[in-house]
């Protein structure tokens, strides 16, 4: 049998991963009796986990939520998706969440195992995004609650704003949140039109669980993720794929453009890069911040853009003497 300290992990472990537990099953995945998993629920509480018991036939016992967050425990495969989670968090795409998941992140890695981080690692290296683009970014509460509505199967309403502006208070089904291009979209079914629609999730406001269960419908695609491409269609830009060779180290394109870019090394002080993008114009903006001379290989649409950008910045160059001293009023 378990130790009392491992056996009360253990039993945390439990608590976390479902929504309510019965007695007698939790105390048969401890191996240990009703009256002794009694015992250790009181260990808890006694450390600050807030865990709820219904008594009767049909008792059991649930992780309740506190007044603060307390400790949480996971295992290696969780620990490692956590991890990638935040990294992909701290890109950006929610409103004011990439400070907070650096921090985490930094609190993750710090206490992991180093086969783990060596698992992050390669995780990140080995992951390429699929375009360049920003995105609008997302209220928090916005997309906490939707997904709460997700996975709780219960019904939602919602104010949303069309693409042609228009306004509606929608009433729906929440299936699946899907990230695509950088976006948000809520998969789900429209009480309102008796069909499936994908919503933008930064059109999304005011969302209200209406405290009516479903029983979840078919959904008329593959998954979530392949429905919200088929209902883009048109409205998706076709991405377009760009090389260049910078002259700067892998290690400095990779810490300014390494979420964008397909990198390597041609030698010590230049780097080959292959970007996936949107348009033309976001990748010239990404070139920028990495403050080094590039070539462009490919494709040749690319190059006349770079020249239409840099001829322009060079007029703006050319201009400012002539005017700033028009803004002073000198010569008149």
């Amino acid at each position: 049998m378990a130790t009392t300290g491992s056996r009360t992990l253990q039993l945390l472990s439990l608590l976390q991963t479902h929504r309510y537990w019965s007695g007698p099953e939790l105390a048969d995945r401890l191996e240990i009796s009703v009256r002794t998993l009694r015992r250790d629920v009181d260990r808890l509480r006694d450390l600050g986990y807030p865990v709820d018991a219904t008594r009767g036939v049909d008792g059991g016992y649930q992780l309740a939520a506190g007044a603060s967050l307390p400790p949480l425990v996971v295992d290696d495969e969780e620990a490692v998706a956590l991890a990638v989670g935040l990294r992909t968090a701290a890109q950006g795409g929610i409103a004011g969440i990439e400070d907070a998941s650096v921090r985490a992140l930094t609190k993750v890695v710090q206490v992991m195992p180093p086969r783990l981080r060596r698992r992050v690692d390669a995780l990140r290296s080995a992951t390429v995004a699929g375009t360049l683009r920003p995105g609008p970014s997302v209220d928090p509460d916005v997309l906490t609650g939707v997904a709460q509505a997700c996975r709780d199967e219960e019904r939602l309403e919602f104010d949303y704003v069309a693409r042609d502006g228009q306004s509606s208070r929608r009433h729906v089904e929440p299936h699946r949140l899907v990230s695509v291009g950088r976006r948000w979209y809520l998969v789900a079914y429209d009480l309102s039109r008796f069909d499936w629609r994908s919503f933008r999730l930064d059109r999304v406001s005011g969302p209200r669980p209406t405290g009516s269960r479903f029983r979840p419908r078919a959904l008329p695609a593959d998954d979530a993720a392949s429905f919200v491409r088929e209902s883009l269609g048109s409205l998706a830009p076709a991405p377009v794929e760009i090389e260049v060779v910078i002259d700067a180290p892998l290690a400095h394109v990779e810490a300014t453009i390494g979420q964008w870019a397909r990198s390597e090394a041609v030698d010590d002080t230049t780097t080959r890069s292959q970007i996936t993008s949107d348009g033309y114009d976001w990748a010239l903006f990404a070139l920028g911040v990495v403050d080094a001379e590039f070539t462009v290989v490919s494709p040749p649409g690319f190059a006349e853009r770079a020249r239409s950008w840099g001829a322009r910045f060079v007029r703006a160059a050319e201009d400012a003497p002539a005017a700033s001293r028009r803004m002073s009023g000198e010569g008149e």
